[in-house]
């Protein structure tokens, strides 16, 4: 099975693709540097696979590479920062981690609460 997760730009939102056909998506908004992720969805064929947690981290990955931060307002991608701070917190900018109820720093404990809703 051959997996990749792509930047489609002109939807606003990442893909992953299993073996060419579109498994997932996860929505944004960019503006400036930037990205409010709002919502991802996994296909109902490829769900159970992982995929969800593949195209998150693949999302993360390239918003490092082009030096870009995260508005986290999907329950998900929320969920995978607030499990993982150590290696994702840097992501959200310092001054918008209270308002995501994320910790200032990855030592603390994380909120158990979810993001607030997107009004884009």
């Amino acid at each position: 099975m051959d997996t990749v997760v792509i930047d489609s730009p002109e939807n606003s939102r990442y893909e992953i693709r299993v073996d060419g056909t579109t498994a997932g998506f996860a929505d944004y908004r960019l503006r400036g540097e930037v990205l409010a992720a709002v919502h991802t969805e996994i296909d109902e064929a490829f769900q159970g696979q992982g995929l969800a947690g593949q195209l998150v981290r693949g999302m993360f990955a390239d918003l490092r590479e082009r030096g870009l931060q995260l508005h986290p307002y999907c329950p998900l991608v929320h969920r995978l920062i607030r499990k993982n701070l150590a290696e994702h917190l840097d992501l959200v900018p310092e001054n918008a981690r209270e308002r995501f109820h994320l910790p200032l720093t990855a030592e603390e404990p994380a909120s158990e609460d979810g993001p607030p809703a997107y009004e884009g």
